[in-house]
């Protein structure tokens, strides 16, 4: 019996990435997508802001925004 650990990630087999906009397997050139059209949809979907990163205001640039609101 080896005295060596077993390596439980590398035995678990891998699950096959997929395009995140139609679920089809990945394509090297396109990767993460599987096709010029998935990936042009993406960047579609970004410049037409369907998609959105959710931003807290600081502290500070909420007193700003207020003192600007109240002519201040």
């Amino acid at each position: 019996m080896s005295d060596d650990p077993i390596d439980l990630a590398a035995a678990r087999p891998r699950k096959q990435p997929t395009c995140p906009i139609c679920s089809r397997s990945v394509v090297a050139a396109f990767k993460p997508f599987c096709s010029k059209r998935c990936a042009d949809v993406d960047l579609s979907r970004w410049l037409g802001e369907a998609y959105r990163v959710p931003v807290a205001p600081d502290d500070d640039e909420a007193e700003q925004v207020d003192e600007k609101n109240l002519g201040g």
